[in-house]
């Protein structure tokens, strides 16, 4: 029991002594801190103030402690903020990419190739209408021309047919006067044959 008392005494001793140290510790420890710390333990001389070389020197390297450890974190930072750069950059550039890319689809989305040429929708209807109104007046102008002209054939073949009936009267007619002119003739010739 008394080694265990002997253990326990020890341990407590250190444990009391440790929350001690950390509730010290816990105030914070901070450049100024030790700056108002340092000139409230100074000694004054006449208008000055005389603090002692360990805790100027613990000053010192403790500032240049804070010093370093901001460089560090500058640099970071710094290193950071370019690389973030670099990013934006590079998302700048893909949404300038991309932007494009859209632009293009839409002009394509929004357009037909037509003979090799990227026009607009409603340029070609205008074109595709105006090509189909032109076709439509050409074979109407070209189906009257038709109508017109087979009219006029079939006038012109009527009259050909009227012409040919024509004609063929007075071939008969021709022919039946020819042949009374023979008969005669004949009659005329055997008269005088007679004689």
């Amino acid at each position: 029991m008394k080694k265990i008392l002997l253990l326990t005494i020890p341990l407590f001793l250190f444990s009391i002594s440790a929350n001690a140290q950390d509730s010290v510790q816990i105030e914070k420890n901070t450049l100024d801190n030790q700056m108002t710390n340092a000139f409230d333990k100074s000694n004054s001389y006449q208008e000055y103030k005389v603090i002692k070389k360990t805790q100027l020197a613990t000053l010192k390297r403790n500032i240049l402690d804070s010093v370093s450890t901001l460089e560090r974190k500058i640099t970071g930072l710094e290193s950071e903020i370019k690389n973030q750069n670099t990013e934006i950059d590079s998302l700048t550039q893909n949404l300038k990419q991309t932007q494009e890319n859209l632009a293009a689809s839409k002009e394509k989305e929004d357009g037909i190739e037509l003979f090799g040429i990227l026009t607009s929708k409603a340029t070609y209807n205008t074109i595709m209408w105006s090509i189909i109104g032109i076709l439509l007046l050409i074979s109407g102008f070209l189906f009257y021309r038709f109508l017109n002209s087979h009219k006029i054939t079939k006038a012109a073949q009527l009259k050909m047919a009227e012409i040919e009936i024509e004609l063929e009267d007075n071939r008969r007619n021709s022919l039946e006067r020819e042949q009374k002119l023979r008969r005669k003739l004949q009659d005329e010739i055997n008269k005088n044959r007679k004689v």
